[in-house]
């Protein structure tokens, strides 16, 4: 039942996302769209409740309750960002907004890495928290293997992610160079 919730919530995610643009950007409609955006962080919070339920009622904590502590993680660390970033996008393809622009090279690049690192961070600190309430929550009786599983693989995330910014600050990314004719 988790993991078709899961779904159903990264589905629910999506598709309020596209209503929430097309109400903005097709149906101008602004105050609507907001509403409808302002609706995903209660997909969290059903995920939350139900996992919770899931757990107090006996079930063996596995794989499944350690991937809605990330999703829920990732949804409030980086859901902002992941619709900003796509509505950006939108507004340029379909509203005549201006292009996206994400620094290519040098310390722009380096300090934009480091902002998503940051998140992806914050979202692995948030899915840790989670999992260990949850490990609290079982308590000794039960197997929370899977779970601390689960918070291992976040720490890895967070060293991935410090590596990736760390290589763009130490080897910069230089934009390309302009032929002296060109210039």
């Amino acid at each position: 039942m988790i993991v078709t919730l899961i779904v159903v919530c990264e589905v629910g995610f999506w598709v309020l996302l596209a209503a929430g643009l097309a109400l903005r950007y097709w149906a101008k409609m602004p105050r609507a769209s907001v509403a409808v955006l302002l609706c995903e962080p209660l997909l969290e919070v059903l995920l939350f409740v139900v996992t919770a339920v899931d757990l107090k009622n006996g079930a063996e904590p596995d794989w499944k309750h350690g991937l809605a502590a990330v999703y829920i993680g990732y949804s409030i660390a980086l859901g902002h960002y992941t619709v900003k970033w796509v509505d950006v996008r939108v507004a340029h393809r379909f509203a005549g907004g201006p292009p996206p622009s994400t620094p290519k090279y040098g310390v722009p690049r380096a300090i934009h890495e480091w902002k998503l690192a940051a998140r992806w961070t914050a979202a692995a600190v948030i899915a840790m928290g989670l999992l260990q309430g949850a490990i609290w929550y079982v308590g000794d009786g039960g197997d929370t293997g899977s779970l601390e599983q689960w918070q291992q693989r976040m720490l890895f995330l967070i060293g991935i992610n410090v590596i990736i910014a760390l290589s763009y600050t130490v080897f910069p990314k230089k934009a390309p160079a302009v032929p002296a004719g060109r210039r």
